[in-house]
């Protein structure tokens, strides 16, 4: 059993001082992105390109804070925006592949390692990425822009690290006590839980921020930013603004929280990792004894409303995946919700406009990506079926049925409620035709990213993407965004051309050509992959089965 059990007291006769691990865990950190960028080129090149694009993103903020400097708004502006990153480190880490596995704390669970220098090297181990260093360079724009003076200089000196730390600390103990949360028999409800907030949270930031660029003068800025000054990180940048304005009482009581959410972030962290270390989990613990049942009493409802054969089958299996699996559900969930949220709660701004109910086709057509990933390694026995493009056809046939079955009801729910908002009941027709024509691309576009571009989702730990595949997946993901919207183009053209010509008449016309046009890129894709799935079958299965 580790050693963290035993606490920080030193082992009876020793006589030389422990070696420091937080340059072991450094350098192992380095070592291991070194060796992960040396695995291909196209891993290196992504590294480069993902680290030149946020060093850029990072140098226009920092520059845009600067412009900020000495204007009235500058210290709403860094407040909210550190508020808002820091939030994006306590969610976003949990639900992106772009997690650290190189600091998974389960993978030292039988090292011997006392907690405190466990936490001490973590957290400086932390420190090492891009994330960290595009944080750095946010909290070095924010305090820049509100710090004048001797005061508030020296109140910067302590914030800038102080931000850094706190985002950092907060992500980690986050990840470590739920690391084990997916794999735990309540993870799919925490999941479903989840994927909600998140959906509800992004758009609750989003109508925010709108809300108050339509503001008229900065007063509500100037309110929220008060708010949200007391709130750690932001209210370390807030401390800046405070000693800026001569209040150094008002700048030590704001520092105080970041302080204080340090310390609990940090104990509430090596907390975590006692117990992920020396706890047992549901694996070790014997499963009580299930009786036997007859198998033809399984058949549910669910079951007599498929059809038979290898279509039911196919369709079956992917529903169970969406509704047992934690991560496909939360995935799912994200996507139902953001998909309804995103255009009823545009329809009820002055803008708003039934069409965007075709972003809930949209949505729901990213599922569609990396479909085998869901299936992990048990998919060599799905590819024992596939012995021919017509088997490999269906395959990827019926399992496009269940993104039809789930996104076409849900995508006309949302038409309608959404028309029923803004009262565009007549645009329904050409609505329905350009969403089930995206809705095409997106699964047309989702068959070729899933044979050529397939990737591994870890069963055994809170990351969404397998090791060295990230790339892969944001690949995919943003292809999807630009490729479908740009396979709609036809369609999009001649929307405008029948608007712009007054042949208002013709408009309905969109429907069926929509849904002819939407089947036709799906069956093109079934048919040009189909074959290639053949071919690709062992590298599908080397990319899928590593978890």
């Amino acid at each position: 059993m580790s050693a963290l059990a035993s606490g920080p007291s030193a082992p009876v006769g020793a006589t030389a001082a422990e070696p420091s691990l937080t340059p072991i865990f450094v350098r192992l950190k380095l070592s291991l992105m070194r060796n992960a960028l040396r695995q291909s080129g196209g891993r290196t090149a992504a590294f480069v390109a993902s680290l030149v694009v946020v060093l850029l993103i990072a140098a226009f903020m920092v520059l845009g804070f600067l412009l900020l400097r000495g204007h009235e708004a500058a210290g709403a502006v860094a407040v909210l925006t550190v508020g808002v990153f820091g939030l994006g480190w306590a969610v976003m880490p949990l639900f992106l592949p772009s997690g650290d596995e190189t600091l998974d704390p389960s993978r030292l669970v039988m090292l011997p390692l006392r907690p405190q220098p466990l936490v001490r090297a973590l957290l400086v181990a932390s420190l090492v990425g891009i994330g960290p260093l595009f944080t750095l360079c946010l909290a070095v724009g924010a305090v820049a822009a509100v710090a004048h003076g001797t005061a508030a200089t020296v109140f910067a000196v302590l914030a800038v690290p102080l931000v850094l730390l706190v985002c950092v600390a907060l992500s980690r103990a986050i990840a470590t006590a739920n690391v084990r949360l997916l794999t735990s028999r309540k993870g799919r409800d925490m999941a479903l839980l989840s994927g909600l907030v998140i959906a509800l949270g992004i758009q609750a930031v989003n109508f925010g921020a709108q809300a108050l660029g339509r503001a008229k003068d900065l007063s509500v800025l100037d309110t929220v930013a008060s708010a949200v000054g007391w709130l750690p990180p932001a209210s370390a940048v807030a401390a800046v603004r405070s000693a800026a304005d001569g209040d150094l009482v008002l700048a030590v009581a704001r520092l105080l929280p970041a302080v204080a959410a340090l310390v609990a972030l940090l104990w509430w962290w090596r907390r975590s990792l006692v117990r992920l270390m020396v706890e047992p989990d549901g694996s070790t613990i014997g499963a009580a004894p299930e009786t036997v049942k007859d198998p033809a009493a399984g058949r549910g409802l669910l079951a007599r409303l498929l059809p038979g054969g290898r279509t039911g089958a196919v369709m079956e299996r992917c529903f169970r995946y969406i509704w047992r699996d934690p991560k496909t559900k939360a995935a799912w969930v994200s996507a139902l919700a953001v998909g309804a949220l995103v255009p009823l709660f545009n329809a009820f701004q002055e803008s708003g406009s039934v069409f965007w109910a075709c972003f809930a086709s949209g949505m729901l057509g990213v599922q569609m990506f990396n479909q085998f990933g869901q299936d992990s390694s048990a998919f060599w026995m799905v590819a024992q079926t596939i012995a021919s493009p017509a088997d490999a056809y269906a395959e990827l046939r019926d399992r496009a049925y269940v993104m039809i079955a789930i996104t076409v009801p849900f995508t006309v729910v949302v038409a309608v409620a959404t028309a029923l908002v803004t009262g565009g009941w007549t645009q329904l027709p050409e609505v329905f035709g350009l969403a089930f024509a995206l809705l095409g691309a997106m699964l047309a576009l989702g068959v070729v990213a899933s044979v050529n571009y397939p990737y591994g989702i870890p069963q055994d730990s809170r990351r969404n993407v397998a090791p060295g595949q990230g790339g892969m997946a944001v690949a995919a993901i943003f292809g999807g965004m630009f490729g479908g919207p740009l396979l709609c183009a036809p369609l999009i053209g001649l929307l405008v051309w029948l608007r712009v010509s007054d042949h208002h008449g013709l408009l309905w016309l969109l429907l069926p050509l929509g849904v002819t046009y939407g089947a036709l890129l799906l069956w093109g894709a079934l048919r040009l992959m189909s074959g290639r799935m053949v071919r690709r079958l062992p590298e599908i299965l080397a990319a899928v089965g590593r978890s």
